[in-house]
């Protein structure tokens, strides 16, 4: 892997990098030259791709952490402090599909702390240090779905409008010194969320491959974008919503999302 940009052998941290999205941006980062951090709870697939990275020259480390766990951040920060990390890749994220009375609670609580808490805490950590060093880059990985609220991804839908919004404001703030922040918006994408949150009523025939979004992405990220959706469609249905009344969109999304018999038993079992 060789390639002449802003990013060779600059060190670039993902988090959520065992799978999906993760794994593309890592890729993706590797090819245009950084050195990578990955960072996730699986140590096995940590492993198992920074031994495939070491095969192509790339200089990797992994820590394993659990983005669930509010210490995690500070963990990952002191394993890599003897590092200047210049690339910020928040991309860990959980999701749960289903009625919000019924679901798991402890999951809706975990959607905050890994889809918001953790990119505050990880971000107030790494962004310190590339203001002091007048460059760096962070990615924070958001949705289409932080465009309109979405009946049973209701805390879901809520965290990305979060991150969507955090990374807008930083962008504006660290942009004098020379820091660029993107949000990243992907539609539905070729990854493992559909299963993990169970989900797949949100899953369409034509997903997005993990390597065109991350490639879209970076690219974006390295121009100083601020956003960026890479799915036609979800351009199409981020523009769409800002002429629509909200209570319309809901009642649509509701009608199309809302769980069949079999489905709402499961999520109360």
């Amino acid at each position: 892997m060789t390639a002449t940009t802003e990013f060779q052998g600059k060190w670039a941290l993902v988090t959520g990098a065992s799978a999906g999205i993760g794994v593309a941006l890592a890729c993706e980062l590797a090819r245009r030259g950084a050195k990578l951090i990955l960072t996730a709870r699986r140590r096995e697939r940590l492993e198992s791709l920074a031994a495939e990275f070491a095969t192509q020259g790339v200089e990797t480390r992994i820590v394993v952490a659990d983005l669930n766990d509010p210490a995690a951040p500070q963990q990952i920060y002191d394993a890599v402090q003897d590092l200047a990390v210049d690339i910020l890749i928040n991309n860990a994220g959980l999701g749960q599909y289903g009625a919000f009375q019924s679901s798991d609670p402890e999951q809706e609580v975990s959607m905050v702390r890994v889809n918001c808490e953790a990119v505050v805490r990880l971000s107030r950590l790494f962004v310190p240090r590339m203001v002091e060093r007048r460059r760096g880059w962070v990615l924070v990985v958001a949705s289409t779905a932080s465009f309109q609220p979405v009946p049973y991804l209701t805390t879901y839908a809520a965290t990305k409008v979060f991150d969507r919004f955090f990374a807008l404001g930083l962008a504006e703030e660290v942009a004098q010194y020379g820091i660029n922040v993107t949000a990243l918006c992907p539609g539905t994408t070729e990854s493992e969320f559909f299963e993990v949150a169970r989900a797949g009523a949100f899953r369409t025939r034509k997903l997005q491959s993990a390597d065109e979004v991350a490639r879209l992405a970076i690219a974006a990220l390295v121009r100083g974008q601020r956003t960026i959706v890479p799915k036609w469609s979800g351009r199409f249905t981020a523009f769409l919503v800002r002429f629509l009344p909200v209570g319309l969109i809901t009642h649509f999304v509701e009608k199309g999302a809302r769980p069949n018999k079999q489905g709402a038993r499961e999520q109360g079992s």
